[in-house]
């Protein structure tokens, strides 16, 4: 062997002497592996240096969040915590690995639309990654709709799911948009059920089955071209009354998620037999579908193009054309929106345990990134002014959280129907409040989020910049900050009033707990001034309040979420960093609406201010 390497070297001094225009022998070098190379070689690997950046790694994301585990410890049973905990430990760590793997795929597999094939012919094939399949199985398997349904625990089967639904949805690829409609479609069919036994047959069993061949997730196609959140006006879809009971649907929807469900709910507008329909609210009538026939052939639907969207493009987002599909009228007439009124309630849970857990997730990465990143001599967590910055970031966090576990743990209870008057009126007030107040943090948090990693957080490759874009969708969905606190308001006024006072007297029950804690006694007392300002504020400026609707709703917000932190530090599972971080949120302003109220912010001449101070320039005028 020796001999024949040495013949073999021998040869290459041969042709390198015949071409000694190009290299030299001198300059030849005979590599470990037996390999003869040339350090002048034209081509040859490109030298990038030796050092490359650690990425950020994912812990067991159930045994890194101590709010989490504190909040269950707190009021889950014991023996049911026990229960419930090893499964919840287990898949913290299945969407730090091999879940988070497929979610990442999801990202760069986008789902595509194939119109026509070769021939012409219309298709409207819709093309998904195979991990967003795979991601449907998981969720069967998970049981992530099931244990809702399943009411093995009783009240505390809701706040089990949502708690593994926090975990999933920072690594769900947004297959856990589908799993929100999904849910809210089980919620409707166990709310009118009874009127239509054939649905839970066909339909419930599906979308709330462990099984994945037996699993079905649903659709939710409201919006059409004329408005998101005013269906009222929006919905022009008409509904034709066909001889065997059903109708044939004739519309354009403008905005369908999860096209690729099994089924799903729609509004739309029932002809009577004179063709004629009732406009606004009175006419909307609730439709079941199912997105295809027996045959496999999409039920008279044509997929008329996918969204191209800022973020949330694993999900395959759709404009339909329904020509002639079949449905089942589901919802007496005129009944349709207040059918859906259980679907929104979940849905806007669903909204809010995502952006709490895409907090969640950028905080934990960042942080572990400090560890990891050296800058101008020392590792990031060595310098106080970045630690600083991911102190802020997780108290918003862990208000975020403790405001999405309490509703949470409201919803376990209307489920089984322990619910009282008092908690279902503060439920109802605080649901769209949690909704549209996590979605603001969600968005500032994720974008403080991507500053810790620099450069690298801007890159798309590192999966960090989705988390920012899938953020902003949290704002819009399901009714966007202003829709959802002019919500709050008709909440308000539909109770008379009562469910503010109801709110007020919870606040005042958290604040009890803490009597007698010296450490916790001046941000109980902020926390009891702002709840005061925002009573007398209700109570004194009726005709300004549409107009401070938002700043009231913050401030509900904060307030409730400073009294929630404020009960989590003084438990007794409270730590020193609950009692810090309960101190720093009140250290805030609570009531910004009083704030603003007292530079006159809510006047008739600030709203003529705004107005000319926004059409300043404006060169249509003819429009204004």
């Amino acid at each position: 062997m020796l001999k024949l390497r040495h013949q073999g070297i021998l040869s290459m001094r041969n042709i390198v002497r015949k071409s000694t225009s190009v290299i030299a022998h001198s300059d030849l070098q005979e590599l470990e592996d037996g390999r003869i190379v040339h350090s002048g070689m034209p081509f040859a690997h490109a030298k990038i240096g030796q050092f490359f950046q650690e990425k950020p790694l994912l812990g067991n994301q159930f045994s890194e969040d101590s709010v989490l585990q504190s909040y269950l410890q707190r009021y889950v049973p014991k023996e049911i915590y026990g229960e419930i905990s090893p499964d919840l430990k287990r898949f913290g760590e299945r969407v730090a690995t091999d879940i988070y793997d497929l979610h990442l795929q999801c990202d760069k597999e986008i789902p595509q639309l194939e119109q026509y094939d070769a021939w012409g012919k219309r298709v409207d094939n819709l093309i998904t990654s195979p991990a967003w399949k795979r991601m449907h199985d998981i969720s069967a398997e998970e049981g992530l709709i099931a244990i809702a349904y399943e009411k093995k625990y009783g009240e505390w089967s809701r706040l089990y799911q949502m708690a593994k639904l926090y975990l999933y949805s920072p690594s769900a690829g947004l297959y856990s948009c589908p799993l929100a409609m999904t849910d809210g479609a089980s919620s409707i069919i166990e709310t009118i059920g009874d009127e239509n036994p054939w649905m839970k047959e066909r339909a419930y069993i599906r979308l709330t089955s462990r099984d994945p061949k037996k699993f079905w997730t649903s659709g939710q196609w409201m919006t059409e071209r004329r408005g998101g959140s005013d269906v009222a006006r929006g919905t022009e879809t008409l509904a034709q009354l066909q001889p065997d009971g059903s109708y044939t649907l004739h519309g354009y929807k403008w905005f369908s998620s999860a096209t690729d469900s099994d089924m799903t709910f729609t509004l739309a507008r029932p002809l009577d037999k004179n063709g004629m329909v009732v406009d606004g609210t009175q006419g909307l009538s609730l439709f079941y579908l199912e997105i295809r026939n027996e045959d496999g052939q999409l039920n008279n639907i044509q997929i008329q193009k996918l969204k191209n969207k800022l973020g949330t493009k694993q999900v395959p987002t759709a404009e339909l054309l329904l020509d002639g599909t079949r449905a089942f009228k589901v919802s007496d007439d005129g009944r349709g929106v207040a059918s859906i009124s259980s679907m929104l309630t979940i849905t806007r849970m669903h909204n809010a345990l995502s952006s709490a857990s895409s907090m969640r997730r950028i905080v934990n990465m960042a942080r572990d990134y400090s560890t990891r990143r050296q800058a101008f001599g020392n590792i990031l967590k060595d310098y106080p002014l970045h630690i600083q910055t991911l102190a802020r970031m997780e108290i918003e966090t862990r208000g975020a959280t403790l405001f999405f576990l309490e509703m949470a743990r409201l919803l376990g209870k209307e489920d089984v129907k322990i619910i009282s008057d008092e908690e279902k009126e503060l439920f109802r007030l605080m649901t769209p409040v949690l909704k549209l107040y996590t979605a603001k943090q969600a968005v500032s948090v994720a974008s403080e989020g991507l500053e810790c990693f620099g450069g690298q957080g801007y890159i798309e490759d590192t999966g960090i910049p989705g988390i920012l874009r899938d953020a902003q969708v949290l704002t819009i969905w399901e009714g966007t900050t202003n829709i959802l606190s002019l919500d709050v308001l008709r909440a308000i006024s539909k109770s008379n009033g009562h469910a503010l006072k109801t709110y007020y007297k919870e606040i005042q029950n958290k604040l009890n707990l803490i009597k007698g804690n010296k450490s916790l006694e001046e941000s109980g007392v902020k926390v009891d001034h702002a709840a005061d300002n925002i009573i007398n504020f209700a109570t004194k400026n009726t005709s300004s309040l549409q107009f401070a609707a938002r700043d009231f709703a913050y401030s509900l917000a904060r307030t409730y979420m400073g009294a929630l932190m404020l009960e989590q530090a003084t438990s007794s599972s409270g730590t020193e960093q609950d009692i810090y971080a309960a101190k720093r949120w009140c250290q805030q302003d609570l009531c910004p609406v009083t704030t603003n109220h007292k530079t006159e912010s809510y006047s008739s001449q600030t709203e003529d201010a705004n107005f000319n101070l926004v059409f300043d320039g404006y060169s249509r005028q003819s429009r204004l």
